[in-house]
C-alpha cells in the first residue's frame, strides 16, 4: 500500500481547519475513491518531542492506497481540482511525501 502525506507547517499563515475537515477532505475522497484510496486521516499538531516544545507541522493529512499506479492516475487527474481548492483553507506552502507502506 501506498500513501500520500501532506504536511501543513506551523508558524504564521491562514489554516480553517473547520473548511479542511468538512469541505476538502470529503472533496478528494469523492475524486479519489474511483482511484483506490482505502482511507483518508487528518491530524493536528498538539506538542513537539520535548515538553513545551511547539508542534512543528500545524496539520498532516494521510491518504492511504492500494497501489502506486492509481494514486498516481487519480493525482494525475485531479491536481487541478484539488490545488484550486487549497486558496479557500490555507494560504500555507505545504510539503508532500509519497512512502510505501511496509507494516
Amino acid at each position: 500500500m501506498i500513501r500520500a502525506t501532506v504536511f501543513y507547517p506551523s508558524g504564521e499563515g491562514r489554516f480553517d481547519m473547520e473548511y479542511y475537515l468538512n469541505s476538502h477532505i470529503p472533496f478528494a475522497e469523492r475524486l479519489l475513491k474511483p482511484y483506490g484510496l482505502i482511507r483518508a486521516e487528518v491530524d493536528k499538531g498538539i506538542s513537539g518531542g520535548g515538553p513545551g516544545e511547539a508542534a512543528p507541522f500545524a496539520t498532516i493529512a494521510c491518504m492511504v492506497f492500494d497501489n502506486m499506479e492509481e494514486m498516481t492516475k487519480g493525482m494525475i487527474a485531479h491536481d487541478v481540482d484539488l490545488s484550486a481548492d487549497l486558496k479557500n483553507f490555507t494560504d500555507i506552502k505545504p510539503f508532500f511525501q509519497i512512502s510505501e507502506i511496509l507494516r
